[in-house]
């Protein structure tokens, strides 16, 4: 009966963690948009929202699968859900508090993986999982600003001759 009240409580956390996840997330997302005022909030939300139900229908799973494969099922119990569930939500209201940008995903599965090792030591964690998001942690920025720099030098010598005082048909 006791595992019951237990699931019932992880429902309850993972919708906490999806609505912080909410929040937290759309400050990273939406906050550069807003405050250099490209878009007003009521647009940055509703293009964040559009892009959010597009990416469901076209993107695959790969995070949900990433965090399930993070440590080895058989250690999995509701007492490792939990106690992942409640270190992502703390972490994730820690950062959000005092400002610093973090993922969210990567929280649920630090919190997913320190939690199966709490429960049942190291060897239960799937180091290719792992590695590969701890290096991507590092890449991804380095990828999006090589990918900005190269957006940002076609758009200049696309628009090298141009006057901006004089408006002019783009076709």
């Amino acid at each position: 009966m006791e595992s019951i009240y237990l699931l019932f409580l992880i429902i309850v956390l993972a919708f906490i963690f999806d609505f912080i996840n909410g929040f937290h997330d759309a400050a990273n997302s939406i906050a550069t948009v807003v405050s250099t005022r490209v878009l007003t909030p009521l647009q940055a939300v509703a293009w964040a929202a559009f892009f959010n139900v597009v990416a469901y229908f076209v993107s695959e799973f790969a995070v949900a699968d990433t965090i399930a494969r993070t440590v080895d099922s058989s250690s999995i119990s509701l007492v490792v859900i939990c106690a992942g569930l409640v270190a992502a939500i703390i972490w994730n209201l820690f950062t959000w508090w005092q400002g610093i940008p973090s993922s969210s995903s990567h929280t649920l599965i630090g919190g997913f993986a320190g939690a199966a090792i709490a429960h049942a030591g190291f060897d239960v964690v799937n180091v290719a999982k792992i590695t590969k998001t701890l290096i991507f942690i590092f890449l991804a920025p380095m990828i999006g600003m090589i990918i900005s720099y190269i957006i940002s030098l076609i758009l200049l010598h696309l628009g090298k001759n141009s006057n901006p005082l004089s408006p002019q048909p783009i076709f």
